[in-house]
């Protein structure tokens, strides 16, 4: 549409400068023919009114023998190319002499080139002969004319009759009219030489537009450094996938596979390093996929050093020997960085099956992340898939819902860093309060938990960078309720519970979403809301960066007695103030400080 607008208005600019050029040079050389006309007609009436007229032939006194001999030296002009009619008149309008005798005597209409010429200037015009209202005897044969007035002037320089011409202008207009077609196919053709061009041009930039649109189409799928599907991509693609299984009764089997030893890679030998070896892995993962018989078996980087891999119509079985095989392949890859040994290169691989092992999205990579863990707790380089369990003790159930809490960490990494400092801080104020070790224990499973309810909220709410709608923020209060629901079946968490339902309740009662007051608060909820707020200050979330951790401390004060209980906030304030193993910020915050108590 943008090339047929382009091309519209181009051809109507090529109409209106053709139009414009051809009125221009027609105006411009038909002037200029005639002043040349004019120039030379002045020479021929110069040189006749020298060689025939003397001072009494413009006197008006000459008898009817010397007008009948002028009038045939005027018609002898008229055999000139063109000249069609010749006249002497008087300077005031009277004809004298001419090449036609029968307007001999008559006196037509002084016209402005005949005042002019009578002034001394010749004067022309090139006029149809339909208009001719200056002219006497018979008419012309011709149908447009150049009108000449040219004045014959005495040795005093003083006009004393005036030559009139009339000139056959079809030469003249015949040469305009040439002039015009040339102009015009000039242009014309000047115009499609331009319009190719344009054309040549408007289709490169539109091939390459499109060729840079898909590309950027693309780069927003793929991960940069691997050129992998990226996180987004790869789990939209496996919950079609599990869509597409669920209605069809079918499995699917799924592979999360994480590089070994990563972050102590990354320590050592620098990022370039890290890099080097997840191109390595995402290669070799890649050409696994690319043999694999099921060409509808998918890959992507998950994580800074995790990859998904799953399998549509597979089984757990399967994948445990598609897995093994890359295990094989990566036996036979090794690094080296600087002076360094040949390093090797492994992964832990967890697997998962739909719908042996979990029935939705989150619970299947939940369950396969439960089983990484494992492979990575027996030492690395291993591939390992959800066993049965034994749910008697709260450690076994914990191994649970912190599968729950790392699927969740997938989905939304700042949920289980600040889980993981919510504990830390949580069991410090516990230990300043003399709590007991049970209770320590309880607090700290709680802080690990209490958010994971947020496995249930949409990522849009979670992500969010920005303030969340007054509807949008119930729905997400829900995540309280949302977590104690999950836990609630599971034995020996009753005051797990209590941190997870009660940590965003406030001293004053104003909290959700029971809205608790005071010490109607479980001691573990209260505890929870100090923490949480001082890791919420902490960290960069997608809506505000980490505030300074004097900040956080300041406005952990304002909030004692309404938000947070008084005595509570106390205590912990000196304690991150003053203790030698006060938790502080991770390094992720780029906010590490030290108290001055410390510094000393």
């Amino acid at each position: 549409m943008l090339l047929a607008l382009v091309f519209g208005v181009f051809l109507v600019l090529v109409g209106i400068t053709a139009s414009g050029l051809t009125a221009v040079i027609s105006s411009n050389l038909t002037a200029v023919i005639v002043n040349a006309t004019v120039e030379r007609d002045a020479s021929l009436a110069e040189l006749f009114v020298n060689e025939n007229l003397n001072r009494a032939d413009v006197g008006g006194s000459q008898d009817a023998a010397r007008a009948a001999l002028i009038g045939t030296k005027l018609s002898s002009l008229t055999h000139d190319d063109g000249i069609l009619r010749a006249e002497l008149r008087s300077v005031d309008g009277l004809v004298l002499f001419s090449s036609d005798s029968t307007s001999i005597g008559a006196r037509p209409a002084l016209l402005r080139e005949m005042r002019r010429a009578v002034d001394g200037h010749p004067g022309a015009s090139l006029v149809s002969t339909a208009n001719l209202d200056d002219l006497a005897g018979s008419p012309l044969d011709a149908t447009d004319v150049v009108r000449e007035y040219l004045p014959v002037v005495d040795e005093a320089n003083r006009t004393v009759a005036v030559m009139a011409l009339w000139r056959d202008a079809a030469p003249i207009l015949a040469e305009v009219g040439r002039t015009q077609r040339e102009v015009v196919v000039l242009v014309v053709a000047a115009s499609l030489v331009l319009a190719a061009v344009l054309f040549l041009v408007f289709r490169a930039a539109h091939v390459r537009i499109g060729r840079q649109h898909a590309q950027l189409v693309e780069a927003s799928r793929r991960d940069a450094l691997t050129g992998m599907l990226n996180h987004g991509s790869i789990v939209a693609r496996l919950e079609a996938a599990l869509e597409q299984q669920r209605a069809a009764s079918g499995s699917l089997a799924l592979a999360v596979v994480d590089v070994d030893n990563f972050r102590l890679l990354n320590d050592t030998h620098g990022h370039p390093a890290g890099d080097e070896v997840l191109r390595r892995v995402a290669d070799l993962l890649t050409a696994a996929l690319t043999g694999a018989s099921d060409a509808s078996a998918e890959v992507g980087r998950y994580g800074p050093d995790e990859f998904v891999l799953f399998w549509p119509h597979a089984t757990t079985s399967q994948a445990e020997a598609a897995s093994l095989r890359i295990r094989s392949s990566l036996a036979n890859v090794s690094v080296r960085f600087g002076e360094s040994e040949r390093l090797p290169v492994t992964v832990s691989i967890g697997l998962a099956e739909f719908p042996t092992h979990a029935g939705s999205l989150a619970d299947l990579l939940s369950a396969a992340t439960v089983a990484l863990q494992e492979a990575k707790a027996s030492g690395g380089d291993a591939v390992r898939s959800p066993q049965p369990k034994e749910e008697s003790a709260t450690s076994g159930s914990f191994d649970v819902l912190q599968g729950l809490v790392i699927a969740v960490d997938t989905k939304d990494r700042y949920t289980k860093r600040h889980s993981e400092d919510v504990a830390r801080y949580a069991v410090f104020l516990a230990r300043c309060l003399g709590l007991d070790e049970e209770t320590l224990t309880t607090v700290r499973i709680s802080g690990l938990l209490h958010d994971v309810g947020k496995i249930g909220i949409p990522d849009a709410l979670l992500r969010r960078p920005g303030r969340l709608s007054a509807q949008e923020f119930d729905t997400f209060k829900q995540h309280v309720a949302l977590g104690d629901a999950i836990v609630r079946d599971i034995p020996n968490l009753d005051r797990v519970r209590e941190g997870i339902r009660h940590h965003h309740e406030r001293w004053d009662g104003r909290g959700y979403l029971d809205g608790l007051e005071g010490e109607a608060i479980p001691i573990i909820g209260r505890i929870m809301a100090v923490a949480d707020a001082f890791s919420a200050m902490t960290t960069t979330r997608p809506y505000r960066k980490a505030l300074p951790v004097e900040e956080a401390l300041k406005r952990l004060g304002d909030a004692a007695g309404s938000q947070l209980q008084e005595e509570l906030v106390a205590v912990f304030i000196k304690g991150i103030e003053t203790e030698a193993d006060a938790p502080l910020p991770g390094a992720e915050s780029s906010l590490i400080w030290l108290p001055q108590a410390r510094v000393a």
